[in-house]
């Protein structure tokens, strides 16, 4: 049974070989993309046993992406196909220095998850469940399953907001995030996020979201580093410096990063070390997860050393 569960939809993405609009590019190439498995697989590359759980269309994009997460060691044996629903699909193009996104994911079959899509037994031996604000988002009956997920005893859980204006309103997803705050233990945020949905991304407002229930909270502060309050104690650490090629999955790099290091019981300090190097090696590399390292490489980056490739 896995140590991590993550629970979201995961879409098949068409990326254009080079920079330019769309309408320009003679061709795509198909990846997966998904906050949740892009979790899991971080954390299988890592060498920490993650499981996946997620409703897919009976349609060849389906098959794509339950192949290619099952590929990176996820387990995928509670991702349910589903006859009549797609799998949803979303195009990215890089125009200029913006990367722009354009989502079809309405009525998929992973907006149709409810309380039946996970089984409270496979969370027995879990150390966390991960959820995000992306998957409330999706439809009412998502909504309500984070929000039943999260409640369940036994497990600790561990929420990104992900906030994604293309979803919903900011107010929308500020009333959410403080509706579930009392059953997360361990909370994710953005500083635009924190702006987004709260006006500010300081000191106190970590201390005024602890508040509200979770134990820990981690602010992801960019080139800036990151701010974690734990036992009530404030630890910040820097950004490890590295030329950014791509920033998407930097952010679900950071997560895995942060619960690999309450896996291998490392001090808060050192968990928030070890997400930052995650997040850095994310964004220096191509795509949401391909570039992310395993363990050795990890450490050999946080050392300062070359990884060996033989």
């Amino acid at each position: 049974m896995p140590s991590v569960v993550t629970a979201g939809e995961t879409m098949v993405l068409g990326v254009p070989a080079r920079p330019g609009r769309l309408r320009h590019v003679p061709s795509l190439e198909l990846k997966i993309g998904g906050a949740e498995s892009n979790v899991a697989i971080a954390l299988s590359r890592l060498g920490v046993s993650a499981g996946w759980v997620s409703l897919l269309g009976e349609d060849e994009p389906g098959r794509l992406v339950f192949d290619r997460v099952r590929a990176e060691g996820v387990d995928v044996s509670r991702v349910r196909r589903v006859r009549g629903l797609p799998t949803g699909l979303y195009l990215r193009e890089q125009v200029g220095q913006e990367i722009r996104v354009y989502y079809y994911r309405k009525d998929s079959a992973a907006s149709t998850m409810t309380l039946k899509a996970l089984d409270p037994e496979y969370l027995k031996e879990a150390e966390f469940l991960h959820l995000t604000g992306i998957t409330p988002a999706l439809s009412e009956d998502c909504r309500a399953f984070t929000l039943w997920a999260a409640r369940e005893d036994g497990t600790r859980v561990s929420f990104d907001v992900n906030y994604r204006s293309k979803l919903w309103g900011s107010g929308e997803a500020r009333a959410f995030v403080e509706e579930i705050l009392p059953s997360v233990d361990l909370l994710f945020v953005g500083d635009d996020e924190a702006r987004a949905l709260w006006g500010r991304d300081d000191e106190g407002l970590v201390r005024e979201l602890a508040a509200r229930g979770p134990r820990e909270v981690v602010l992801k502060l960019g080139r800036e580093g990151s701010l974690a309050l734990v036992d009530g104690r404030i630890i910040t650490r820097p950004a490890y410096p590295v030329e950014a090629v791509d920033p998407v999955g930097a952010g679900d790099a950071f997560d895995a990063g942060y619960l690999a290091g309450h896996l291998w019981e490392l001090a808060p300090e050192e968990r928030l070390r070890v997400a930052n190097a995650m997040g850095a090696l994310s964004v220096a590399t191509l795509e949401d997860y391909e570039g992310l390292p395993d363990k050795d490489e990890l450490w050999a980056f946080l050392e300062g050393r070359k990884a060996l490739g033989r």
